[in-house]
């Protein structure tokens, strides 16, 4: 059983430990958790999805639409700084919650890296019923495409050292790749294309604008990891 909340910051956390509890189930497509955490009669609304109504139409969506392939799911991650908690109160006691905020979605799939897929908005009817916080409401939409959050740290090189990777590059797929060296970055041309690298590692560069990791070895080869998972190796060639 959960204790009463008296306090906005203690309902709050209250609300947000449980929305994570209820992800955390999610992200490790735990139907049966997952189901634990909404009323009987929960009612969902999705955007583009339409309307599940009812405990045991939900978890049969969770197991049919989401967690019916082994090798692949979902994963969502909140988006940092969008959450917001709205009391509900009667007589000044606290009988029920909102919660709102963003997340994105990830695809995991089998042998391959996290593909991130799309950002959708959602708005949670939290009620408490004999002690007990359930989700009642769910309203997911606005959904669409995904930024990329880089969460890499930037690091300072120095010219001579930036310099050691200088030279041309070529793969099998991508072709012929040139590095030169920019303010404090690397820069990579692709033919007519170009893109700043920053160094995270002394020998470790990464794209702001999606998940490209370039690991250098001097005078030999750059590889290329997308979403972890190595893309390409491009021996250099001058």
């Amino acid at each position: 059983m959960l204790s009463a909340q008296q306090t906005d910051a203690e309902l709050s956390a209250l609300i947000i430990r449980q929305d994570s509890l209820f992800w955390d189930a999610y992200n490790r497509c735990d139907t049966s958790a997952m189901g634990s955490f909404f009323s009987p009669d929960v009612e969902f609304y999705h955007d583009k999805g339409g309307p599940t109504i009812g405990l045991p139409a939900l978890v049969r969506s969770f197991s049919k639409n989401l967690c019916s392939n082994s090798n692949w799911h979902l994963k969502r991650e909140p988006v940092a700084g969008s959450y917001k908690v709205f009391p509900l109160r009667k007589d000044n006691a606290i009988y029920g919650a909102v919660l709102s905020g963003e997340h994105v979605f990830y695809i995991l799939e089998t042998g391959k890296g996290p593909q991130l897929d799309g950002h959708a908005s959602f708005t949670h009817l939290w009620l408490k019923t004999d002690g007990v916080w359930k989700m009642k409401n769910v309203l997911s939409y606005d959904h669409g495409p995904a930024t990329y959050q880089n969460k890499r740290k930037e690091i300072s090189l120095s010219e001579k050292v930036l310099s050691a990777y200088v030279g041309t590059y070529k793969g099998p797929n991508v072709g012929e790749v040139k590095i030169t060296t920019g303010k404090g970055s690397l820069v990579m041309t692709i033919r007519d294309k170009v893109y700043h690298l920053y160094a995270e590692k002394e020998d470790v560069f990464f794209d702001k604008d999606r998940d490209l990791v370039f690991e250098f070895e001097k005078e030999r080869k750059m590889t290329v990891k997308e979403n972890g998972v190595v893309a390409e190796v491009l021996p250099k060639v001058k």
